[in-house]
């Protein structure tokens, strides 16, 4: 499977390099497919087309735009097998969840933004002066591996809807998925230079993009360092920022707190996608004396519930993790955890098998100042914390550099008290569901701006004031 061409300017076109990047599945270690590693020239030619395009764009009326953006989301329905083959082989996610909390995802929140798009007002009369939102211009959409076509899907369906145009640069682990939803872009007919695809290295095509004088807005998804490098990029030419980055999500259980309900819930966000979410519930907080319980819970939960394995069987519900890298990675933070003095409850190992396998594994007696409680290990790593009271339970919850989502789990008037003092962009309250369309996005170091519906839309444009005639 070979995509040997960049998608710019509504064409197909050779990149100017004469380099390729192989894509490896995960699950066998087999590399399956080669795609252009673009480079700056690539960039510029991008760019240039989604500048020369966004003057008509931006002017397009908003029901057109929805238009395209339905046509777009029909394409992925109809093709929403062949997307969830190509996920599980570059990304390693489950069958069952390439097909609820992947693709579907995607197709849930195109949806709901088009249906909530008229609560985006592109014209205010006010007082003395009409106020006026329009596209910000050319968008750099830098994007992460672990949802390879909803992450796109995001910036995509925001940037559309309000006038502004946007390149796209796929992450390197997994961009096949970026090529199926460039030839959908191409069959519902979107008019040339409004979506550009480059792919290529995060630090030659990435760091490029982000700091083009032409790009106006840069919306980037991924780690926290990743970020702070690219804010760098974006400040020389002042340019618009939205960061969705890293989370080390505390799932606090106050006294009286469905416990059961709370454990499944974070071993959900650990074994779903392989915990490869930013949002993963991966700190679970519990009052001292329900430590054996949560721990029965725990060893219940991975018996009955994990079965790790191919992701072609639909039988298995956690499939490997993304590379080598991310294996490494994640095993060597288990190490710490266990030089740290923290408690392997379960797992801490591989399974023998071919490809980057890791074993669901929790910690107990997790102390917040250990590495595996701080940093974001961004696999199948639960931390176990205990707390004294309430005002313990918070000052833990709170003690992150990060602040991207949480839960809580009590009295819904407690829950609900403690969940406004929680420092985070998301709190779920005694696990309800995430709306598809509800604003989404980070305190502190977990980003800036927010994504989905309507919010995300507004994300895309520039404000103007118009004063009226006396």
């Amino acid at each position: 499977m070979n995509y040997d061409k960049l998608y710019i300017n509504g064409e197909w076109v050779e990149s100017h390099s004469n380099e390729i990047i192989e894509v490896e599945n995960p699950a066998t270690k087999e590399r399956f497919a080669k795609v252009p590693k673009g480079n700056e020239k690539d960039v510029d030619d991008a760019v240039e087309a989604a500048k020369i395009a966004y003057k008509e764009w931006n002017n397009t009326d908003f029901e057109t735009r929805k238009e395209y953006l339905k046509k777009i989301r029909d394409g992925i329905e109809k093709r929403q097998s062949e997307f969830e083959s190509i996920i599980r082989k570059e990304l390693g996610s489950s069958y069952h969840f390439t097909t609820t909390g992947q693709v579907q995802l995607s197709l849930n929140e195109i949806d709901a933004v088009l249906e909530h798009s008229d609560k985006v007002k592109f014209e205010e009369k006010h007082d003395g002066f009409t106020l006026l939102r329009e596209g910000i211009g050319v968008v750099a959409g830098i994007t992460p591996w672990n949802y390879p076509l909803n992450q796109i899907q995001r910036k995509l369906s925001g940037a559309l809807l309000s006038g502004s145009t946007i390149v796209v640069k796929p992450s390197s682990d997994t961009p096949i998925a970026a090529f199926l939803l460039a030839e959908v872009i191409d069959e519902a007919g979107l008019p040339a230079g409004v979506f550009n695809l480059v792919t290529g290295s995060g630090s030659g095509v990435g760091d490029y993009l982000a700091g083009h004088e032409d790009v106006r807005m840069v919306s980037f998804t991924g780690s926290t360092d990743v970020g702070k490098k690219l804010y760098e990029q974006a400040e020389k030419t002042v340019k618009k920022i939205s960061l969705e980055l890293g989370g080390k999500s505390a799932n606090v259980v106050l006294e009286g707190g469905d416990l059961e309900k709370a454990v499944n819930a974070s071993m959900d966000t650990l074994t779903n996608n392989t915990g490869q979410s930013c949002s993963a519930l991966s700190r679970l907080l519990i009052p001292e004396d329900k430590k054996q319980e949560a721990e029965k819970y725990i060893t219940q939960y991975v018996k009955e519930k994990v079965r790790v394995g191919n992701p072609e069987d639909e039988e298995n519900t956690m499939g490997p993790v993304v590379s080598k890298k991310q294996y490494e990675q994640i095993l060597a933070y288990i190490e710490s955890g266990k030089k740290e003095g923290a408690t392997v409850l379960v797992g801490g190992d591989v399974p023998e098998l071919d490809g980057y396998y890791i074993n669901s594994t929790v910690f107990t007696d997790v102390t917040n100042d250990m590495t595996i409680a701080k940093e974001e290990i961004f696999g199948p790593v639960l931390c176990v914390i205990t707390y004294k009271d309430k005002e313990e339970a918070l000052e833990i919850a709170n003690d992150s550099t990060y602040g991207l989502s949480g839960a809580v789990f009590g009295d819904s008037k407690e829950a609900f008290e403690f969940a406004k003092q929680m420092e985070t962009g998301t709190v779920i309250l005694n696990g309800a569901k995430r709306m598809p369309y509800a604003p989404w996005g980070g305190y502190k170091e977990s980003g800036v701006g927010r994504e989905i519906g309507w919010f995300g839309i507004e994300e895309y444009t520039e404000i103007k004031v118009v004063l009226n005639e006396e």
